[in-house]
């Protein structure tokens, strides 16, 4: 990508994030209320703002937008039928690096999850190598490094890891991992909000992978709790991983990005 359009789009994205959103809406609607004769346009944007609120902030409003995401692809709990498969990607996942402090605090909970989820698979599939993808971005160093940390901590060796170190973005790693790898079949493990988006830039690559969606946070449960009754973080949470992903989803298919088929 262009570095001008990357930035446009880091810069811009975040002013569509349910949060953002919200404040936008009732920022406006306070300066028509205080500031302007324009009283009714400034309750219908209170409406709208509080409807909003509302919706992303409730647990089961928030699933209803991610779940679609998540459970495109179902969860692999076994890979007996792959057993001749030879990598296994991770996507990054976000990281700050900061040597007074352990990798496990250096690496974001989305990208740890993900690394976990890659290590449980490539010790369920021998003799393959653990793919670590993702670039510096807004940091020195990159995520790959801090992931290839974390996972000889966590026992694997040297020498079954293969790192990629320059992407900014989930489309440079489509692009950079195909070097790597070519077009052989790969295990690809990543968010599984992030799933959908990831599975089309891959096979716009001429790729073939096999989805292995983790860190889901749409969940069936009997369980009923009072948080369930109040807007909370957890569905914000959620209502900004979907929309994030949506956004995604829209800029990759107005740019071309995106393959649905394979």
């Amino acid at each position: 990508m262009d570095a001008p359009i990357w930035v446009v789009k880091k810069v811009v994205g975040p002013f569509f994030l349910p949060a953002s959103l919200c404040f936008e809406i009732l920022i406006v609607a306070l300066v028509l209320l205080w500031f302007t004769r324009k009283q009714r346009a400034g309750k219908l944007l209170v409406t709208i703002g509080a409807a909003l609120f509302a919706l992303f902030g409730y647990s089961a409003s928030s699933s209803i937008l991610l779940k679609p995401l998540e459970y495109r692809y179902p969860p692999v709990l076994s890979f007996e039928k792959e057993a001749g498969v030879k990598w296994v990607v991770v996507l990054g996942g976000g990281h700050v690096s900061d040597a007074r402090l352990p990798v496990t605090s250096q690496i974001e909970e989305t990208a740890l999850v993900r690394l976990v989820e890659g290590i449980r698979v490539h010790r369920m599939l021998p003799g393959s190598k653990l793919v670590l993808s993702g670039g510096p971005v807004f940091d020195r160093v990159p995520e790959a490094k801090l992931m290839a940390k974390l996972a000889e901590d966590l026992g694997v060796s040297r020498e079954q890891l293969v790192l990629e170190e320059s992407s900014r973005d989930t489309k440079d790693e489509a692009k950079l991992i195909r070097k790597i790898i070519g077009r052989e079949r790969f295990v690809l493990v990543t968010s599984a909000s992030h799933m959908p988006r990831a599975v089309a830039l891959f096979r716009k690559q001429g790729m073939n992978p096999i989805p292995d969606p983790t860190g889901h946070l749409v969940k069936e449960s009997t369980r009923l709790a009072p948080n369930d009754f109040f807007p909370s973080a957890h569905g914000f949470q959620k209502a900004k991983r979907a929309i994030y992903e949506y956004l995604g989803l829209l800029w990759g298919k107005v740019r071309g990005q995106l393959s649905f088929h394979g």
